[in-house]
């Protein structure tokens, strides 16, 4: 079963939230608010700042990075970002050559990175230590990003000024009290129950672009935005093409398959074909011209009785 996500729908509503928590942090908002809710005036301006002229670092400059970057530039911030692959930037922001340089640089640091092996504690005690005395980290990425205890240490330490969490290592299954986490009562800290995405603009646009992947799913074998499935497409065949098929398979990820898939389709012309896999599963496409419908029954058959075949169709 092909399962779906949505990443490019949530970008703005994300986008927007970071934005709401730079100027929070700047001005204090959120200690503010908890003092006068406890019943005490506390008005103060020392170390709260416009962000007009600081440094915001976008760590991850993807979907909601870039759309960071260009909302921090419209309220007059200096926008610097790092990424492993190379992006073209956007307005006036700027790449930097590494995540050291850009933590020792930036007075707002923003993370934005998928969850894997390599970003798992991407921020931990040596990194928020390279960050400037005074600055903010705000991580609405993945909850295993942080080291939240190295976080918790840095701010009861006042190296840094604030922070705002989104994500967390462990999160409730339910909504409700019994959520625990080292950063609770930290000064100048905003926790927010993993709701980047949760805006009525972004849950209808999930709606709509999952609903929309699955249809081409079906109509063309698209998998793109699978996330427990191999990613594979192709262009789709021309409307006014009727002599080509789509021969779409899954099957066990072992070697020899391909071979014997392609055995079978050497006696047709392939204009096009592609393979991945993930995991156990592997998945293949290829277009083939055919003379007659017999031909489609002959190839469907022989592709199906292939021993490691888990499900194959054919495509109009």
């Amino acid at each position: 079963i092909c399962v779906f996500n949505s990443p490019f729908s949530n970008s703005r509503s994300v986008a927007e939230l970071m934005i709401a928590e730079i100027i929070l942090l700047a001005r204090q908002l959120g200690d503010r608010s908890r003092e006068m809710h406890n019943g005490v005036w506390n008005k103060v301006s020392k170390a709260c700042y416009e962000i007009r002229g600081k440094t915001l670092g976008i760590i991850g400059y993807g979907h909601i990075g870039t759309q960071l970057g260009v909302l921090a530039e419209s309220l007059g911030m200096h926008v610097i970002w790092y990424d492993i692959l190379p992006v073209m930037p956007i307005g006036m922001s700027r790449a930097v050559g590494s995540l050291e340089e850009l933590l020792v640089e930036a007075d707002f640091v923003s993370c934005h990175v998928p969850e894997t092996p390599e970003t798992k504690d991407m921020i931990g005690e040596r990194e928020l230590a390279l960050m400037k005395p005074g600055s903010y980290l705000i991580n609405a990425s993945r909850g295993t990003v942080v080291d939240i205890d190295a976080l918790a240490a840095a701010l009861n330490s006042g190296h840094l000024a604030g922070a705002a969490v989104d994500v967390y290592p462990s999160e409730p299954l339910a909504n409700g009290p019994g959520f625990e986490s080292p950063l609770r009562n930290c000064p100048n800290t905003l926790l927010t129950p993993h709701i980047g995405g949760s805006t009525e603009e972004a849950q209808r646009m999930i709606g709509v672009e999952v609903a929309t992947s699955i249809v081409k799913y079906i109509n063309s074998g698209a998998s793109v935005n699978a996330v427990n499935f191999a990613e594979c497409d192709l262009r789709a065949i021309p409307s006014t093409d009727l002599t080509t098929v789509r021969i779409v398979n899954v099957h066990q990820n072992v070697p020899g398959v391909l071979r014997q898939i392609n055995n079978i389709l050497a006696d047709y012309n392939v204009n096009k074909q592609i393979s991945d896999s993930k995991g156990d599963v592997a998945y293949f496409m290829a277009d083939v011209t055919v003379n007659n419908p017999k031909e489609i029954n002959t190839i469907y058959e022989q592709v199906t009785a292939i021993q490691e075949n888990i499900i194959t169709r054919v495509l109009f």
